[in-house]
């Protein structure tokens, strides 16, 4: 069940560090008809929030599950 619980920060977060342009795409790309790009805070905004999500992964994975209340 940790294991699990963790894997939930870990592929959004590595998502967000590799792909991060993604999320745009899902949420305003298929709108937008044209030529248009995600920001460069959005990109950099999307990087930094896959990077806190694995290192809350990591949390929740050596931690137990006691930062979730799986005791």
């Amino acid at each position: 069940m940790v294991f699990f619980a963790a894997l939930l920060f870990f592929v959004p977060g590595l998502l967000g560090i590799f792909f991060p342009t993604l999320g745009w795409y899902i949420r305003y790309g298929w709108m937008v008809d044209g030529d248009s790009e995600p920001s460069d805070a959005f990109i950099f905004m999307s990087r930094l929030g896959g990077f806190i999500a694995i290192i809350l992964g990591f949390a929740v994975l050596f931690s137990g599950g006691s930062i979730l209340n799986f005791n």
